[in-house]
């Protein structure tokens, strides 16, 4: 209490109305996986600096932002459609953790000396770059000063064998520029400025003559460090606590609410699916998902699998029991801006961004299914009603195409055995009230623990239940049908107020999707018994 000591007017502000709960957002998503680089270059006092995004997550609000902060579509790397496909699908924003970057492929040209003192390099980052040869032929020899011109061939291997060429670029050559603070340097100039569209040549800095630097007639196939192709391990998933790498650097961010990791089911060239590793990481994602209990995980399947193999995976290999995961079942195709051709990948990406269009369109306690998968041209499986049959009670969700109405997913299970907690909505729903309550009473904590403070509590979480029960989250006709907050000297006698606890029972009635919907017709005749 205030002190009053002298004579005087006193004016106080008294805090006696209700503290709102404000719900808690639900469509946030992070992606885990391979990136074409991870770092960004800002401008900073004048000076181009950048900055290391490896193993960091970053938050981006369109495909734009990851684009100059990660890379674009890379060859061999699941996690550019995926974040692309969430955004295309509705998602308007996510984290993104880049646990490995896909270099560029490329090769050393030779000068007269046989010195490397140019760089071919693939333009587009990723594997399929590896598959270029580069030839090098003198158009007119180095004169005096060193100028001289070579023709630039590129060629690609086939996948049945052999090279085909790509493109011809005639009249290259090498010309000494003056940079910004007066040194000189080497840089490659084009005819008519025509540049070649699938590799670019790096000069470094060298103080040699251009007849020096100038490369002879040669032929280099382009490729990536052995050392960059090996397979990703557990670990490079898992991260450690202490140095908040991997997916244990996800536990300090709390407005996370799911978790996609396309690239687990990515394979390198020459490289087959480690199962074990699939497993693995996908274990350490439900761990990581119910240890917290505020995101669910979307899990793949791994490719080619038909609805058998796919049950197998479910059932037999990796057997879980979870209602903070949901799997689906098949793989989509979409049109890969990398090669111009269909392409299968991973929906989860795809899905994420259906959950978020759902919870923004219709509200978290809404089943995502029966909503349309944009950007997907085709299905790398088309699944059956007889082989959803199998599917669909133990807990893949199948995505499906259907006549006249789209690709669309047709499945919203978790993985759980639990009949309670059987379907997405309603893991999504608990998560969504539990995390809204949480964040709303922090103000009750050191409060003195009596009837005054109850009746508080009482009213503010009956407040935030009744617009969650008005937006149809929950079930009932009345709200005391719906719903119910009990906070007394039951719940909180003597003994429980000395060890500090403050006791609120919630009760919950959620509203469960019409997964199955039957209609009985029979024939009937008016006036017959």
């Amino acid at each position: 209490m205030p002190e009053y000591l002298s004579p005087g007017v006193y004016v106080e502000e008294v805090d006696r109305g209700p503290k709102p709960i404000e719900g808690v957002g639900t469509a946030m998503a992070v992606f885990i996986g391979f990136t074409e680089k991870a770092q960004i270059t800002e401008r900073i006092n004048g000076e181009n600096m950048t900055r290391d995004l490896f193993n960091k997550p970053q938050l981006v609000t369109n495909w734009s932002q990851y684009a100059e902060r990660f890379g674009g579509f890379v060859d061999g790397a699941y996690l550019p459609q995926a974040v692309y496909g969430y955004f295309l699908n509705g998602g308007s924003r996510c984290y993104v953790l880049s646990v490995r970057t896909i270099p560029r492929a490329q090769a050393g040209l030779l000068n007269s000396e046989g010195v490397a003192q140019l760089v071919v390099q693939a333009k587009q980052a990723g594997y399929d770059g590896a598959r270029l040869r580069v030839k090098i032929e003198t158009a007119t020899p180095p004169a005096a000063d060193g100028n001289g011109t070579f023709n630039i061939t590129v060629e690609r291997e086939r996948k049945s064998g052999g090279f085909k060429t790509e493109e011809v670029v005639r009249g290259a050559a090498l010309t000494e520029v003056v940079a910004e603070d007066g040194s000189k340097k080497v840089a490659v100039a084009y005819v008519n400025n025509k540049r070649p569209e699938l590799i670019e040549l790096l000069v470094a800095d060298v103080a040699a003559p251009l007849a020096k630097v100038q490369p002879r007639d040669q032929q280099q196939s382009l490729s990536i460090d052995t050392k960059q192709l090996t397979p990703a391990t557990v670990s490079d998933f898992q991260g450690a606590v202490l140095e908040r790498t991997g997916i244990e650097s996800l536990e300090a961010i709390d407005d996370i609410t799911m978790v996609v990791v396309p690239d687990l089911v990515s394979t390198l060239p020459g490289q087959s699916l480690d199962l074990n590793t699939v497993k693995a990481v996908q274990t350490g994602i439900i761990a990581h998902c119910e240890r917290l209990g505020d995101r669910v995980a979307i899990l793949d399947t791994p490719p080619n699998l038909n609805p058998q193999q796919a049950k197998q995976w479910r059932m037999d290999v990796t057997g879980f029991d979870s209602s903070y995961a949901a799997m689906y079942y098949p793989w989509i195709e979409v049109s890969d801006p990398v090669t111009n051709q269909p392409a299968y990948i991973p929906s989860s990406g795809h899905i994420a961004g259906i959950w978020a269009r759902n919870d923004n369109t219709r509200g978290v306690h809404k089943a995502p299914a029966n909503e349309v998968v944009r950007g997907a041209t085709g299905l790398a499986y088309n699944t059956t009603k007889g082989e959803q049959d199998t599917l669909n009670p133990i807990g893949v969700n199948c995505t499906r195409a259907f006549p006249g109405m789209g690709i669309r997913v047709w499945g919203a299970r978790t993985l759980s055995s639990n009949p309670s907690w059987r379907y997405i909505n309603v893991r999504r729903l608990f998560n969504f009230v539990e995390k809204s309550i949480e964040r709303g009473t922090q103000w009750v904590v050191f409060e003195p623990n009596e009837p005054r403070l109850w009746a508080k509590v009482r009213r503010d979480v009956n407040a935030f239940l009744s617009n969650v029960w008005r937006d149809g989250a929950l079930f009932g006709l009345n709200p005391s049908d719906a719903f119910y907050v009990k906070c007394d000297e039951e719940l909180n006698p003597p003994a429980s107020r000395d060890l500090g606890r403050l006791v609120i029972e919630i009760g919950l009635a959620p509203v469960k999707p019409a997964e199955f919907v039957i209609f009985r017709i029979s024939q009937w005749q008016p006036g017959a018994e």
